[in-house]
């Protein structure tokens, strides 16, 4: 082993003696201490970690490691030989987008972000390459400064983009950077929409879900639509409702070249995420928005998401308290493959003047039923006579509400797994709207009192589950409670504090993003609060309970690109990049004086992909 006297001699810091004697035994035990909230505005409008790591070893030895943050790009910059930025757009030719004054449209919102094993390439200087993907989520404001989406003659929503970077891990510090960059190619599925979070599949695949808000909405479909018709597709082909809203697996060869395709099979909701449980087959979903669903996809086969069931949940409610808990039932939506419903998607329509699967009344008539599955108000909806398969893939929600499944949640977003326990997590940014106790809504199986800081659920499975017609559900990963984990129960304010934070900054707030480290028994939580004045990521030891507060990023922006690498040649990665810096913060409850400072100091337009690390391999169990 090397000695600690060389290491210090070749300038290796000491971190780097406990990595390689981690990949050597590795550490028992993993605690994260947690850092302050920032106070100064130096540190309310920069990313950064304060905290620290401290690893545990069998023999007794105790190791404290710094917790760094290391951006690795910007939106705005240009990596390798691309000849594009970061997050530019483009249109299905692979042109980049300019906006109405001819300047380059770039994303500001790096959002799902994976690491994919990539065999035993290499740079040509001999580093280890992983491949990393980021997508982008929307655009929200143009170079000069204004609302992208308030702009006069622009458009309500832009094709969306992804990286595929090529990640090199210097072996002797286990720092990373990118080696190499290029775009994935969305052109053969029909181009990307809202692109939120992300998972990494068992079988080593990015899914991402493209959240579908406008294109249920009946008054807002076609003007969303405008965007792709008339930018990504040049005006060439008109885009369909029905080609967005899917889960989204992208496949990275050897050679670095990509495949894509959409799940149709899946489902079309507002998908935040489909993450794939550890048995390779059972997909849980964050169905993002208003009134949303809990969603359970069955693959056919282990790895191969084409074919399967897709089930809707029923919340029954047995305790209020605490974000509340409830026994899940499982209703059936059907089965089907991907070839089917993408042959369903090309005979059905769908838009402010008709719809070939449903019939909409104005207000209750007979042979009509009330359901509220992601728009503002119930709508009363009737099934066209030999619609069922459609509806179930092609309209996802509005059917689930339709057999009876609960549509009341609110704001779900991320999802991942305890392997160990067998345990689901979600995260509910915000207990309101649907989710409340007499909220309007044409049903009330959720009955909570309003927590606007949200909560993490947990939700425990079981195997020999019957759906609601008795008929056997083929997983063992089947959730069957749902309930409120009390540590990741957020805490609204009755005021602002003196920084302007509407909820608790000691506890975690509108929770979003979520990444498990199973071999230390941690959960990551990665906030998009508009309750934090700064937006944290938080590490919750499920065996302890205990929760630290591990990063903060600027003033507005959110927490993204969750996803963690447990083992990399001996070191740990957690990744964090930040989006939509300064974002509403004048509609905040922030001191002038403070709010000033902050304006002054942040750049809106400016967003990095970065991670935190390297840390010795997480490798306890």
């Amino acid at each position: 082993m090397t000695s600690l006297r060389s290491l210090l001699a070749s300038g290796v810091a000491l971190w780097a003696l406990a990595a390689a004697e981690a990949r050597a035994g590795g550490p028992v035990k993993v605690e994260f201490l947690g850092m302050e909230a920032p106070r100064t505005v130096e540190d309310m409008a920069r990313a950064y970690s304060a905290a620290r790591v401290k690893y545990t070893y069998a023999d007794g030895r105790e190791e404290i490691v710094a917790l760094d943050w290391h951006p690795l790009y910007a939106n705005r910059d240009r990596l390798g030989t691309n000849v594009y930025e970061a997050g530019r757009l483009f249109d299905a030719w692979g042109v980049g987008l300019v906006d109405p004054d001819g300047d380059p449209v770039i994303a500001e919102t790096p959002d799902g972000t994976t690491i994919l094993e990539a065999g035993d390439l290499t740079t040509p200087a001999g580093e280890p390459v992983r491949f990393q993907v980021v997508q982008w989520e929307y655009d929200w404001i143009l170079e000069d400064g204004s609302n992208a989406r308030r702009r006069e003659g622009w458009y309500r929503r832009m094709p969306m983009s992804a990286n595929l970077n090529w990640l090199a891990q210097d072996p002797s510090t286990g720092r990373l950077r990118v080696a190499r960059q290029q775009f994935v190619d969305f052109a053969p599925v029909g181009g990307l929409w809202i692109a939120c979070a992300a998972t990494r599949t068992p079988w080593n695949t990015h899914l991402l879900g493209e959240e579908d808000y406008d294109l249920f909405d009946r008054k807002k479909v076609d003007a969303s639509l405008r965007g792709l018709t008339e930018l990504y597709f040049r005006g060439q082909r008109a885009a369909h409702p029905y080609d967005y809203g899917f889960p989204v697996e992208i496949a990275a060869g050897p050679d670095g070249r990509t495949r894509v395709v959409k799940h149709r099979v899946m489902g079309r909701a507002s998908w935040e995420v489909a993450a794939v449980a550890p048995d390779g087959r059972t997909v849980y979903y964050g169905d993002d928005g208003r009134y949303t669903g809990l969603f359970m996809f069955v693959a056919d086969r282990p790895g191969d998401l084409s074919a399967g069931t897709l089930y809707a949940a029923k919340w029954v409610q047995t305790r209020a308290e605490g974000g509340g808990e409830a026994e899940l039932r499982w209703i059936r939506l059907g089965h089907g493959t991907d070839a089917e419903v993408a042959g369903l998607a090309r005979r059905e329509r769908f838009s402010g003047r008709e719809s070939t699967i449903f019939e909409f009344a104005d207000g209750p008539a007979e042979g009509f039923t009330a359901i509220q599955a992601g728009t503002k108000k119930p709508e009363y909806v009737r099934l066209r006579p030999g619609k069922e398969r459609a509806a179930a893939f092609l309209e996802t929600r509005r059917y689930a509400a339709l057999l009876g499944a609960t549509t009341e949640f609110n704001k779900m977003e991320d999802v991942d797994f305890d392997p160990v326990r067998r345990r689901v997590f979600i995260a509910m940014s915000r207990i309101e709207g649907g989710m409340l106790e007499g909220d309007g809504g044409p049903r009330d199986d959720i009955r909570l009192p309003r927590n606007g800081a949200g909560a993490v659920y947990e939700l425990e499975t079981a195997g020999g589950v019957r759906d609601t017609e008795g008929r056997p559900i083929a997983s063992d990963w089947v959730a069957v409670r749902m309930r409120a984990i009390p540590a990741l129960t957020g805490r609204d304010l009755p005021a602002p504090d003196a920084l302007g934070n509407r909820a608790d900054p000691e506890r975690v707030a509108e929770p979003d993003n979520l990444a498990m480290a199973p071999s230390i028994r941690t959960l990551f939580v990665y906030e998009d609060s508009g309750r934090h004045t700064n937006n944290f990521l938080w590490a919750y030891n499920l065996e302890t309970g205990k929760l630290a507060r591990i990063a903060s990023v600027p003033a507005g922006a959110e927490t993204s690109g969750s996803f963690v690498v447990e083992d990399w040649n001996g070191y740990a990665y957690i990744t964090l990049n930040y989006q939509h810096a300064g974002e509403a913060l004048g509609k905040r409850k922030l001191p002038p004086e403070l709010l000033s400072a902050l304006q002054e100091a942040l750049d809106p337009r400016i967003a990095e992909v970065g991670y935190l690390g390297p840390l010795p391999a997480f490798t306890g169990r």
